[in-house]
């Protein structure tokens, strides 16, 4: 089905270089999360696929295993050329690339200085963040610095999942991206929204992949235990506060099922696109597209990429969209 509608912006879209895929498996990564092999990426392979499905702009990042393999200094020079060369993407296509600087946690002090770097003089609009670096989630309170500085700044933050510690019990056998991320993505954000984190950061800005994992069919079960469980010590209100703040993206495979699950709990107002290309091949791109084209209830939801597309606007110029 052809859209009448404005051109998409996928805020969940990924490169890889030779020299990071270098620098990864030297880590420890020729097999990342369980996957059998690096996927390839160039800015022409992207904006072919881009200008096949109508996406106007696509906002660049690294995804996992990320820039953390153990070492700061290491970290740190790696997370510096990485944003370098997004940045010259950018400037190559000003009109339809924009990136999410990478940043080496779980070191806060130099992911503040990464992050002020790349958001003042290479013109990042966010950043992104593994669910966990090295084995410290992103609720562990030694992120706490990190996030409560880009919370003064009114940033993004771009929360994806990788393997988490001890999948080698968890995982059995299957690739990582298959269940543990939506496990990682889910534990993470249950843990910030129970506390209260998300709720109290009120400028940061959040955005969840994958249609919110399985926190949608979860988000019920924590107001229940935040009822009666002096572990989750700040309540409902906390929790349906800080849903209230969360962006999520529809990579993966929204429908017919998992999109009609989140909009139930959060409303349409902070749905955004995305992609998952270059670790989702442009085959099942053009498969999910075209189930949003088909599938999606516009006679409930207004047409999908008109919203989708005046959320990503609305976001990215520091406006807050709606529930």
């Amino acid at each position: 089905m052809e859209s009448t509608a404005g051109p998409l912006v996928d805020v969940h879209a990924h490169f890889v270089t030779p020299w990071y895929v270098e620098a990864a498996v030297a880590g420890g990564y020729r097999h990342p999360d369980g996957m059998a092999s690096w996927p390839s990426w160039s800015p022409e392979e992207h904006l072919r696929l881009m200008d096949a499905h109508g996406i106007e702009q696509s906002v660049l990042s690294i995804s996992s295993p990320g820039v953390w393999f153990g070492d700061v200094e290491s970290s740190v020079a790696l997370c510096r050329r990485v944003n370098d060369f997004a940045a010259g993407v950018v400037e190559d296509h000003p009109d339809r690339f924009r990136f999410f600087a990478s940043v080496p946690l779980p070191a806060a002090e130099e992911a503040i200085a990464e992050a002020a770097r790349a958001l003042d003089e290479l013109g990042a609009v966010g950043t992104v963040v593994m669910t966990n670096a090295g084995g410290i989630h992103l609720s562990d309170p030694r992120v706490t610095p990190y996030l409560d500085e880009l919370d003064r700044r009114g940033a993004i933050v771009f929360v994806h999942p990788t393997s988490p510690p001890g999948w080698e019990s968890t995982a059995l056998g299957f690739p990582r991206p298959m269940v543990e991320f939506f496990a990682e993505t889910t534990r993470v954000l249950s843990a910030m929204l129970t506390s209260g984190d998300v709720a109290r950061r009120t400028g940061l800005q959040i955005i969840v992949p994958h249609c919110g994992a399985s926190l949608p069919l979860l988000v019920d079960r924590l107001r229940l235990f935040a009822s009666f469980a002096p572990s989750v010590s700040r309540g409902i209100e906390a929790i349906d506060d800080g849903i209230a703040r969360l962006w999520f993206d529809l990579a993966g495979t929204p429908l017919p099922v998992q999109a009609e699950a989140l909009i139930s709990q959060v409303g349409t107002g902070r749905l955004l696109y995305g992609s998952d290309y270059c670790w989702t091949p442009t085959r099942l791109v053009a498969a999910q597209v075209a189930a949003l084209d088909d599938g999606w209830r516009a006679e409930s939801h207004g047409p999908w990429r008109d919203l989708v597309g005046a959320n990503a606007a609305a976001l990215l110029s520091g406006l807050r969209a709606t529930r």
